[in-house]
């Protein structure tokens, strides 16, 4: 008897039931749609910091280098006497990454005994710069001291009192290259790497001249698996190719850590420390440990870089974490105003109905109860349709979505030495936006339209049970 009540009456006012269930799902609908899409930016940062911090990767540790341990190098361009002007040269050097002072690998073991530490590991970065071309032939001058290759002409454009030096083209080349731990591959630079041709590094290559190039490197130089590439005049047979994520910090090359130690003279030494705690809890304690034992350490943990994160994904995420939110619960409050205005309304109207029907006997709570069974109804109704519009905007947002780009910037030094260095350099990333609908955001969305459903049923069902049976009779005509 009750439910071919409700359907008699909800089919008996259909138009009114429609508009109903519509105001709720309209508030649903946002809710899935907003909720897609912050899902979808925090998966696309996720995607950001897997490529810039590394797979695995839940701390970092570093060490800024001393002003007085830095300083440019020279490559002694010049000739070392006056008959060896104009004849080919060659010059490279082999030097850890600008800015990073080497740190000592017993703080490796003084981490790993910290508790809530899972692994860790270190890695040794280093740039080859390479300079080729002609030494200087002196013009004007004197056979005596030889002038410096910075000589040019002044100003007014007369020579300098030492000559004027003319340089041949000169060509000046760098490598990028991370030593690597080959027993502790699945955390550090080589966590998401992807094997194209050929084979990783094993812990069998820990002192092996063997080598892995990255396939853009290998691709701009034409290498390949069994090819030979020297460093520093040590000759390293390429065993592997591999990929990293797009925009990744990766290097041109990674070797043995025993071998990028030998090259750089950093024997026992490191320069960026890779550390994985053993829960997310536990990284916050881990940081403050690890900043106890080197306090004159960076420590960045991935929430830190999520921080330094700019661009339009940055963009994104506060418009999901600000605007987004707000709008979605100020939509959601006027659709369950909505509701519950449109079900009193409707009681309004039917004054004589429940009057007429408490003369008969009914109680109180039984006409609550009618009024509720109605408004769930049409909740369903209103989250059938509104998860329906949830999922096509959310599948909107993501084929309409331009490609997200974030940056983070990094004071890191790059350039050959003696030469202009570029501060501030960043690691640029461009993501595709999603916005996933999980089987959680639906069950969510039903229970919110149910839950205005009760809310405006409860209201117009305490309304309806105050109705008095003198206020049926004094409607009949």
């Amino acid at each position: 008897m009750f439910f071919t009540y409700v359907f008699r009456e909800l089919r008996r006012r259909h138009r009114q039931a429609l508009l109903t269930a519509m105001g709720l799902a309209v508030g649903v609908a946002l809710v899935v749609a907003v909720t897609a899409y912050a899902a979808g930016v925090g998966k696309a940062q996720d995607q950001v910091l897997q490529s810039l911090y590394g797979v695995g990767t839940d701390i970092t540790v570093s060490q800024q280098q001393k002003m007085e341990q830095g300083g440019a190098q020279r490559f002694g361009m010049q000739p070392p006497d006056e008959s060896k002007q104009g004849e080919k040269f060659s010059r490279s050097r082999v030097m850890t990454s600008p800015g990073q002072q080497s740190i000592s690998s017993k703080r490796l073991t003084q981490i790993a005994s910290l508790d809530g530490v899972s692994a860790v590991t270190g890695s040794l970065s280093m740039s080859v710069m390479s300079v080729q071309g002609e030494f200087a032939q002196v013009q004007g001058g004197s056979s005596g001291a030889q002038p410096s290759a910075s000589a040019q002409q002044s100003g007014d454009g007369s020579s300098s009192q030492q000559g004027q030096a003319q340089m041949a083209p000169i060509d000046v080349s760098s490598l990028s290259v991370s030593g690597v731990d080959t027993t502790e591959l699945a955390l550090g630079p080589l966590s998401a790497a992807q094997v194209s041709s050929g084979r990783s590094l094993t812990s069998a290559d820990a002192k092996s001249k063997v080598m892995l190039v990255t396939k853009a490197y290998a691709k701009q130089n034409s290498l390949s698996v069994g090819d030979v590439k020297k460093i520093d005049g040590k000759k390293f047979t390429i065993v592997g190719i591999v990929a990293l994520p797009a925009g990744s910090t990766s290097s041109d090359v990674y070797i043995p850590l025993s071998w990028a130690q030998k090259l750089s003279d950093n024997a026992n030494k490191v320069n960026q420390i890779y550390v994985k705690a053993d829960s997310a809890d536990d990284i916050a304690t881990v940081q403050a440990e690890i900043e106890k034992v080197m306090p004159k350490a960076t420590v960045t943990t991935s929430s830190d870089l999520a921080g330094q994160v700019s661009g339009s994904l940055s963009s994104a995420s506060t418009l999901a974490d600000r605007l987004g939110k707000w709008l979605a619960i100020a939509a959601l409050i006027a659709s369950f105003a909505v509701a519950s205005l449109l079900t009193v309304s409707a009681v309004s109207r039917r004054v004589r109905e429940f009057g007429t029907l408490k003369a008969l006997g009914w109680k109180g709570r039984r006409v609550v109860g009618q009024v509720l069974g109605e408004s769930m109804v049409q909740g369903i109704i209103g989250a059938v349709i509104g998860v329906g519009l949830g999922i096509l905007g959310a599948k909107l947002i993501a084929a309409f979505s331009p490609a997200l780009e974030a940056t983070v910037a990094s004071a890191v030094q790059s350039g050959p030495p003696g030469m202009p260095q570029a501060a501030d350099a960043a690691q640029a990333v461009t993501v595709n936006l999603t916005a996933p609908v999980s089987l959680q955001l639906i069950g969510v969305a039903v229970g919110l339209a149910l839950a205005g459903a009760l809310i405006a049923g409860a209201f117009g069902g305490w309304r309806a049970s105050r109705l008095r049976p003198a206020d049926a009779l004094r409607r009949v005509d």
